[in-house]
């Protein structure tokens, strides 16, 4: 194996190691022990809504500092840097969440606010090696590898936790809620021994001779924060695609964060929750290289118009959720497109972005991504909070994915890459 398949292979690695993160603690155990255990207090479906604030806290945050953190790695060359220092915040929150106990729902949401900014601070960065390792021919399909390798990598740490948390004496583990902890640190260790090839193999900057003195160091990372906005603007299909992914990712990071307390909250048992995100898991990893593969043939953007319909028909489907079976279901559908919608909208993106600002636009990438998870939520929280069903919540997610496939249609993709060229 050549140094080139190795930075490569280190890079999907990374996606493996985080994405336990994804699976175990944004998407499946985490909600269901925020609402039966974290929220065991609260009324009605208060949890659910409450989870989908959280969710906002968080993304309002981690929206605030990408460019920040994108513009002033770029200038400083320290992707890498960068990138352990997220990946060390965020398994700190994940380890704290194993403290939580009955009642403590504020401490649980704080908690993942804080493993949430190094989860979403560290893909900054990760994405923003994208371009350093791959060209134009083959970006699609490493992008979709390192998706492929995220839902292997995070639904072999779940099958675990499910064995661990359905069968705890097999472990020697006293109870079920003391299972779920300790998922929570598994999802730790996981994260940070998959790491270590990214940190090994990801190019290191070329060391610039010139120190940068710390004190200026703000003032010249909001000095291009400034810049980026200006300059990102001057590329007007690349805009006009930011536009319609911040839509359209709204409603796919919606669905990812509020499922399954969602299936909680209209009675679904906690260990077919898990099993049905653990399907959308194995089932993502061959649909997200089958959509490189559709891509190849009908082209990225078409690619993601097709996903983006398969989601139209998820949310509507999800409003009529009534059993156990329509969520494995449901959670098999999604693990069709989730992958193939994410790898696809971040490859076109990159072929798109000028190679001299990678990390500085893919810093804008990690905005979009990131706002992207503040609106959804809080809409899905609220009109549940203001009908007393979270059905009404599930069914609004289907305007993000209409908007945002009519503002997809405006972007000329070929007149993308050459403004990126030139």
């Amino acid at each position: 194996m050549d140094k080139q398949q190795k930075t490569i292979y280190a890079w999907a690695l990374y996606d493996w190691a985080n994405s336990a993160f994804a699976t175990v603690i944004l998407a499946t155990i985490l909600p269901i022990f925020y609402k039966d255990v974290a929220g065991i207090n609260l009324p009605g479906n208060l949890a659910t809504s409450y989870w989908g604030y959280t969710q906002t806290i968080a993304m309002i945050i981690i929206a605030a500092i990408s460019p920040i953190l994108g513009a002033a790695a770029d200038y400083s060359d320290s992707k890498k840097s960068f990138l352990k220092f997220f990946v060390i915040l965020g398994i700190t929150g994940t380890v704290l969440l194993f403290f939580v106990n009955e009642g403590n729902y504020l401490l649980a949401s704080f908690f993942f606010i804080i493993a949430n900014i190094g989860f979403s601070g560290g893909n900054v960065f990760y994405d923003g090696f994208l371009t350093d390792i791959s060209d134009s021919k083959s970006i699609d399909y490493i992008s979709s590898l390192g998706y492929a390798a995220g839902y292997l990598g995070g639904g072999l740490l779940l099958a675990v936790n499910l064995i661990m948390i359905s069968k705890p004496a097999l472990f020697s583990i006293g109870s079920t809620t003391t299972a779920i902890q300790i998922s929570f640190v598994t999802v730790a260790v996981w994260w940070f021994v998959f790491s270590l090839p990214a940190f090994k193999y990801l190019p290191d900057p070329q060391k610039r001779v010139e120190k940068i003195p710390l004190k200026k160091y703000a003032k010249m990372a909001f000095g291009r924060l400034k810049s980026t906005f200006i300059n990102i603007r001057k590329y007007r299909e690349l805009w006009k695609f930011l536009l319609a992914f911040w839509i359209y990712n709204d409603g796919i990071g919606t669905i990812i964060r509020m499922a399954t307390i969602y299936g909680r909250e209209v009675g679904i048992g906690q260990i077919d929750l898990i099993g049905a995100l653990l399907l959308t898991q194995f089932v993502g990893i061959p649909f997200a290289l089958i959509f490189a593969k559709i891509a190849g043939k009908i082209t990225a953007k078409k690619g993601i118009y097709l996903a983006l319909t398969i989601y139209i028909g998820i949310t509507l489907y999800g409003y009529f959720l009534d059993s156990a079976l329509d969520f494995w279901i449901l959670a098999g559908i999604v693990g069709m497109v989730q992958g193939g919608a994410q790898a696809l909208s971040r490859s076109l993106y990159g072929a798109m972005v000028p190679e001299f600002k990678s990390a500085e636009f893919f810093g804008f990438f990690g905005v979009s991504s990131k706002f992207a998870a503040i609106i959804g939520p809080t809409v899905f929280a609220y009109t549940g909070q203001l009908t007393g069903s979270s059905r009404y919540g599930i069914l609004a997610v289907a305007v993000f994915f209409i908007l945002g496939m009519f503002f997809l249609s405006r972007v000329d993709v070929e007149k993308g890459k050459i403004e990126a060229k030139n």
